[in-house]
């Protein structure tokens, strides 16, 4: 399987955009079937075969998100 050593070197050779494409193909190429990005906190679950999971630990303190939105949104056309 992966590891989170392994994917980092993989996306510290995104530089733009356009390099996004081989980075997924890279880390396709390690084993990683799938990957869950949370906003709440930055970390990420790389996902392989066999019920295997990679952890990139928080890059922040969590978020607090509201349950209700306290601004009006007008939408002009």
């Amino acid at each position: 399987m992966f590891t989170v050593e392994q994917i980092k070197v993989a996306h510290s050779k995104v530089k733009s955009g356009a390099d996004f494409p081989a980075y997924i193909k890279e880390i396709k190429v390690l084993g990683v079937t799938h990957y869950e990005a949370y906003v709440a906190d930055g970390h990420i679950d790389y996902h392989g075969a066999k019920g295997f999971t990679a952890k990139v630990p928080a890059k922040y303190e969590p978020l607090v998100i509201a349950d209700t939105s306290s601004a009006s949104v007008s939408l002009v056309l």
